[in-house]
């Protein structure tokens, strides 16, 4: 069975979401991107625009820009795993946004 994509309703839920909650998407070559701003990521149809910035900066300076596939987005978890439990039931829609 073929693996289900993110679709962009999905990643723009999680940066809508008030309060904000950062968040960390998982990509299926095992490289990982921390969102920890809604405006570090912009949503396209088939893509996330993902700024990374610069290390060690307490400002979110722009290093670089990632694109990724949201087909290639096997899973999104929370950062701060002390409101995992908030965060499943609420900007995650009461579930652990896995794709797979």
């Amino acid at each position: 069975m073929g693996r289900a994509a993110m679709r962009p309703q999905d990643m723009l839920n999680l940066l809508h979401h008030r309060p904000f909650e950062p968040f960390r998407l998982y990509l299926s070559d095992g490289v990982v991107f921390d969102v920890r701003h809604p405006e570090l990521a912009m949503v396209g149809r088939s893509t996330v625009l993902v700024r990374v910035p610069a290390a060690g900066s307490s400002e979110p300076l722009l290093y670089r820009f990632v694109n990724c596939s949201l087909m290639h987005i096997t899973r999104a978890e929370p950062i701060d795993e002390s409101t995992r439990a908030y965060n499943m039931r609420s900007a995650w829609g009461g579930f652990r946004l896995s794709i797979g």
